[in-house]
């Protein structure tokens, strides 16, 4: 009776070892889940600022060519007229 008693609490110990093991390999792999999840989330948070930083690059450097572009008009525009006039006080 006593073998059996004892084989039978060895039986539970081992079994509450299992468990606990099992438990802790569970735990392990939420954590380590959880941690992939918020470096992903890191990942995908930091290209968005890239491409937000970028787009604003992009938008800046379009709005320049635009200033750029307008101000060579407005010079072309003027350089355009004077020997217009010139010319045609020329001509009197």
């Amino acid at each position: 009776m006593k073998k059996a008693e004892q084989e039978r609490r060895e039986r539970e110990e081992l079994d509450k070892m299992l468990e606990e093991n099992q438990r802790r390999v569970e735990e392990a792999q939420r954590r380590e889940a959880l941690e992939q999840q918020q470096k992903e989330l890191e990942r995908y948070q930091e290209l968005e600022r890239l491409q937000k930083q970028k787009e604003e690059a992009m938008r800046r450097k379009k709005m320049e060519e635009e200033e750029e572009r307008a101000n060579q008009m407005k010079l072309l525009g003027k350089n355009k007229s004077r020997p217009k006039l010139s010319f045609a006080l020329g001509l009197k």
